[in-house]
Formats: structure tokens, sequence, C-alpha cells
């Protein structure tokens, strides 16, 4: 953190609008400053590594330098926290972004009214405080996944709850289980509506797995992975004769949706002790209470180690509350996985 206990904010978009507009929402607290910012990636890496910013703001789309560019020429010299802030219209971008190691994103708002604005100043806050956190050089760094065939029966469902640096981290995952591709992976990401569906197609792509954007009365399937749709919740349920999966949309007092904490629950009262949630990097404590109630029906519970998460909030308050059964480093879970599927068969 910068002096005066401020967290310093470099802004680069080649938009004079919307860096007026970013300069203003940061500043908009008192603990946040923005030092300089820039119209294209050239400009924008020269400054960062003049002022040495805390945090990034970054436009993929620009001139001289592209987003991709900076961020592969930032991550070698200067590692930093990124913050790539999108629009819709290209949301499959920033998973490459996020390969490439931008810490998360923000979906620039569609119209610009006061509401959205305000929904973008208090995510924008919140997401450059928690890039502190952030060790320098951390990211997740894809391996490449093995096409192997699926087979078999259903041994094993794993719920998986994720948020801030969530996207590679879930990626690394299945890369790892991809070695015993039967079970169904459930997925709650939190992410905007319109970019979930782009995430699992990126997914999709990497694997023996089928990936697909969780719909309504969807029948769990051995080979599956289940992402929960941006806006609603991912819950299964017990049909007797099959698992179906639900997509109920929240409701006033729900913080998150899609919820990790949701998703664990249900898990938890239809598969009692063979569920099985695992915890990734995310801000925040969703998936906590989700997390006891998985143990209290006699599932584990596995967290991402301190260690590689690129916040540990999520998985630090499920070990805080007791619930977690192992530890494990992002690159051990999906071999630990693999692992348990050929035990349970």
């Amino acid at each position: 953190m910068s002096e005066r206990g401020t967290v310093s904010v470099l802004v680069i978009d080649d938009s004079a609008h919307n860096r007026h507009t970013l300069t203003t929402l940061l500043e908009s607290s008192p603990d946040v400053r923005v030092l300089d910012r820039a119209a294209d990636g050239e400009e924008g890496l020269k400054k960062v590594l003049e002022l040495k910013p805390d945090v990034v703001t970054l436009d993929l789309e620009m001139p001289k330098l592209g987003g991709y560019t900076f961020l592969r020429l930032l991550m070698r010299t200067a590692p930093t926290p990124v913050i790539v802030i999108s629009s819709y219209a290209h949301r499959s971008d920033v998973f490459k972004a996020l390969e490439l190691g931008a810490f998360d994103f923000i979906a620039k708002p569609a119209r610009g009214t006061p509401e959205e604005l305000e929904g973008l100043r208090v995510e924008l806050l919140d997401k450059v405080r928690a890039a502190l956190h952030v060790r320098p050089g951390q990211r997740h760094v894809s391996p490449g996944a093995r096409a192997l065939a699926v087979a078999g029966e259903l041994p094993l469902v794993v719920a998986i709850g994720a948020s801030t640096g969530g996207p590679p981290a879930v990626q690394r995952v299945l890369e790892g289980l991809a070695a015993e591709p039967t079970p169904c992976v459930l997925v709650s990401q939190h992410m905007p509506a319109q970019f979930t569906r782009a995430f699992a197609d990126r997914l999709d792509r990497i694997g023996p797995f089928s990936v697909t954007e969780a719909s309504e009365g969807d029948v769990v399937q051995p080979g599956h992975v289940y992402i929960a749709p941006g806006g609603r919740h991912l819950v299964v349920v017990d049909r007797g004769t099959r698992l179906e999966l639900h997509t109920p949309p929240p409701t006033p007092v729900d913080k998150y949706a899609p919820s990790v904490d949701r998703l664990f629950t249900s898990v938890a009262q239809v598969l009692g002790p063979r569920a099985l949630a695992v915890v990734l990097t995310g801000m925040g404590a969703d998936g906590a209470l989700g997390a006891r109630e998985v143990q209290r029906a006699g599932g584990e519970v596995w967290a991402e180690s301190e260690e590689t998460a690129v916040v540990y909030g999520m998985p630090g308050e499920a070990v805080a509350a007791g619930a977690v059964k192992r530890v494990l480093r992002l690159g051990e879970i999906g071999p630990a996985l693999a692992s348990l599927a050929r035990r349970r068969r």
C-alpha cells in the first residue's frame, strides 16, 4: 500500500471518457488514489515501471500495444495486479487475459445509468483493495490438458466454489483431474451473467470433460462439468432415479449469485457422506457456511492453500470455520480428486 494508507492505481484505457469515469469512481474513496492515466499499452507500461502503482486497471482493446501483449510484458518485467475492464461484447477475451496473469475483471455497464455506475464503483473499489493481497508475480499457469475418453459410471460428484482468481484455478483443477475424467463437477464461480457461458465454452475446449453452463432440469452425468449461470444459483436435487440441477434466481438476502454456500448446502443434503466440496481462491466468506453443512453431513471439504491462492479469503474462512479436511496447493487438487475418484469406483 502506498503512503498515507492509500491504494495507488494506474488507469489504462484508450477512451478519454472511460479514463475520466474510472478515475472519478476510484477517487470517490479516500483510501484509493489514481497516480496517473495512460491512453495505450505502450504508455501504460512505461508508467508502471516509473510510478510502481499497487494496481493497474486495463482496457484490452488499445492502439500501439494491446492488452495481451501488455500483460505478457508486465508479468515478465514488473508483475503487478491487473484488473481488466471489459465490455460484454468481448467477454471471451477476459479468460485469456486471466491466463496471462490478470488478477480479475469487471464488466463495463451496458448503459451507464447512475445505478450501474454505482455498482461499478463498489465492485471496482472492492477488487482494487483485494488486489493488495496478491503476492508479486503470483498467478495460475495452466500446463495443458490431456484428452482422454470418458468411460464408466459416475463415481464422484465434486462441488467447486471460487471467486477472484477462480477461472484459471478451475481450469487448472480440471486439467489435473483429466487423468480420471469420469466424475461430475459442479462449479459456482462468482461471475456476471453474460460471462458464464463464455467461461464454460472455453473450458469445454481444454480436455475430456463436456463443459456447459447449467440449465434448469439438467440431469447430472459422469464426465460433465456444469457451470452455475451468472445471476442465478446452482443446486442439486434428488429425483429418486437421478440427480437433477436447478438454477433458482437469487433472493433479496443473497449477497452472491451464484452462491457457493447454496451449492455446497444442496450437495450436503443430497449426497450426505459422499459429498465433496472444494473451496478455491476468492474474496469474502462465501462457501464457509456451506462447507460446515458438508462436514455435518459426513462429507469432505478441501481448500486451496494460502501458498497458491490468489486471494485466501474464501479458503481461509472455510479453514477458520473448522470444516476443512485437506488443504492442498492448487496443482495438487486435480490429481488428488482423480485418485479419490478411482478409489470410489
